[in-house]
């Protein structure tokens, strides 16, 4: 099978570089390396030291926010294009464990899983040491998310209806599956949504949603705010466009801190709205 891994990115190069690092690691090597440049034109001579050789391919940013949806889209095209048989997406913050690779390979090569969505468990890393983090310290420091599943390694827990669990930090689809779901909606920009779209297009084509265990990712840390009120244009216009597609909330708990934080609006006919653009496109309608 011709494994392609895809990590979007848009500065964070040190991050970038210890992913790099950890795939090099890997003891199943990656078939294809595509990292996709949002709007970072120094990534395009981008040219380390250690295999795999990446094939970096630029996206234009967009004024709204990351075209994080589009770039996605972009890097599978590149490696289903050079002959990929099976997609795997890393966050450009995730290390990879020398065993994810394999792990996803497993499921995939499986008959019975062949054709699910497939996650691994990630860990959030606490704030790197003086000198950073080490590859071999990273899988003794944190525990994986508790609010996703964790299968232990050479296991699988298939078949879960909680596809709002699904997220875009570390996955894999083969080829047939990445095609049959259409890759993300692109008219999703910026912060929030384009991955909880994601995982409600698999639930409504009837495709199995599986956690994989040794598929192993460790989140670098970097400052977050909670809510994240920096990308507040964002969620609200993710928001509406989650809204018309499927006629429920993503992100309801984000939305609802902001309304307590004031900077967004709860109108009596229950729509949302930036408060400091009440009447503009960036509401959410009810």
């Amino acid at each position: 099978m011709r494994i392609a891994v895809v990590t979007v990115v848009h500065g964070r190069h040190g991050h970038l570089s210890l992913q790099h690092e950890g795939l090099a690691a890997s003891r199943r090597p990656a078939d294809h390396r595509v990292v996709v440049a949002m709007d970072d034109p120094l990534l395009e001579r981008w040219r380390p030291a250690a295999p795999p050789v990446p094939d970096v391919v630029s996206v234009e940013g967009d004024d709204r926010g990351l075209p994080l949806a589009r770039a996605r889209n972009v890097g599978a095209r590149r490696a289903l294009w050079a002959g990929a048989e099976a997609l795997i997406f890393l966050d450009v913050d995730c290390i990879p464990s020398p065993e994810l690779i394999g792990s996803y390979e497993r499921v995939l090569a499986d008959p019975r899983t062949a054709d699910d969505l497939v996650c691994g468990a990630v860990t959030y890393l606490p704030p790197p040491p003086e000198g950073g983090y080490r590859l071999e310290e990273v899988t003794h420091m944190g525990e994986p998310h508790r609010a996703r599943p964790c299968p232990p390694p050479g296991q699988v827990d298939r078949g879960h209806d909680r596809y709002d669990l699904f997220w875009s930090l570390s996955f894999a689809v083969s080829a047939q599956t990445w095609h049959r779901l259409g890759g993300f909606e692109e008219s999703y920009v910026g912060y929030g949504g384009e991955d909880t779209d994601f995982g409600r297009m698999a639930q409504s084509a009837g495709i199995a949603l599986t956690w994989v265990g040794g598929a192993d990712a460790f989140h670098q840390h970097h400052p977050v705010s909670h809510p994240p009120v920096e990308h507040v244009d964002d969620i609200v216009r993710n928001a509406t466009i989650f809204r018309r597609r499927w006629g429920s909330w993503p992100m309801q708990g984000w939305l609802d801190a902001l309304v307590a934080r004031g900077l967004v609006t709860r109108r009596p006919d229950g729509s949302y709205a930036v408060a400091s653009a009440p009447d503009s496109v960036l509401d959410v309608e009810r």
